[in-house]
């Protein structure tokens, strides 16, 4: 039986790693699904969708969701993982008996029992191998949501940026929109109200932050709403070029 053992322990010590297996357990280690729990793709995840300025509420809501999910992938992973390795340690013990009465009987060569220890190692890193495969790719999926939502709410397009900031700059003294005015606003830009009182509410932020900065902003938008008015002064008045940039 020690022979046994040893040519088992042998064999699987000669055997090169498999390159593709590496990949995938690099991978794995990295998105923190096998080794230490340090965040891995969520931290990734979550300093992509924070470098334009940080977390908004929604997004910090977004983050606790995509660390549940990554935990639960995680779980499964480890669970199906210690499956498969006691189903090889079984299968492998159940053989070597077979090979222990059978040498009773019959001659049983070490090159025998290497080869069959091979192929049952083989047979298990395969399906190991496709555990593996199958949990990167839920990974990957559940990071692309996540990274997708987040650019959904923060790339709006050009022109519904014009839009809010027109409204924004234009209403300065007081820039909270009312439910009516964040309506027409999100029917305007193509986007959910609650879009529009997110975009409000990180825009005042970063504006009392940085009004020096804003300054030059909030002239050209100034001058664009009375450029407005100067066209379209027998034209019905919009809400948008209604007041002036008050700073």
């Amino acid at each position: 039986v020690n022979d046994i053992s040893l040519s088992m322990r042998n064999t699987q010590e000669e055997e090169p790693q498999d390159p593709q297996l590496v990949r995938l357990d690099n991978m794995l280690l990295a998105e923190g699904v096998a080794g230490p729990e340090k965040g891995g793709g969520a931290a990734a995840a979550v300093s992509a969708a924070t470098s334009s300025g940080g977390m908004s509420p929604d997004s910090s809501l977004e983050h606790s969701d995509y660390k549940s999910k990554l935990s639960q992938i995680r779980s499964i992973y480890h669970t199906e993982l210690e499956k498969y390795e006691q189903a090889c340690s079984e299968f492998t013990t159940h053989v070597m008996n077979l090979l222990r009465e059978q040498s009773r009987t019959r001659p049983v060569s070490p090159r025998e029992i290497e080869r069959m220890v091979a192929i049952i190692h083989r047979k298990f890193s395969s399906i190991q191998t496709q555990l593996k495969q199958s949990t990167c790719e839920a990974v990957m999926i559940l990071r692309s949501r996540f990274l997708d939502a987040r650019r959904k709410r923060r790339n709006f397009s050009k022109q519904a940026t014009e839009v809010l900031n027109e409204y924004f700059y234009s209403h300065l003294s007081n820039p909270y929109p009312s439910e009516e005015a964040k309506e027409e606003l999100a029917k305007q830009c193509g986007i959910t109200v609650s879009q529009v009182s997110n975009w409000f509410g990180n825009k005042r932020i970063r504006y009392k932050k940085n009004i020096g900065k804003f300054q030059e902003e909030a002239n050209l938008y100034a001058m664009k709403t009375a450029l407005g008015a100067t066209q379209n002064e027998d034209s019905p008045h919009t809400p948008n070029s209604t007041g002036t940039c008050r700073l």
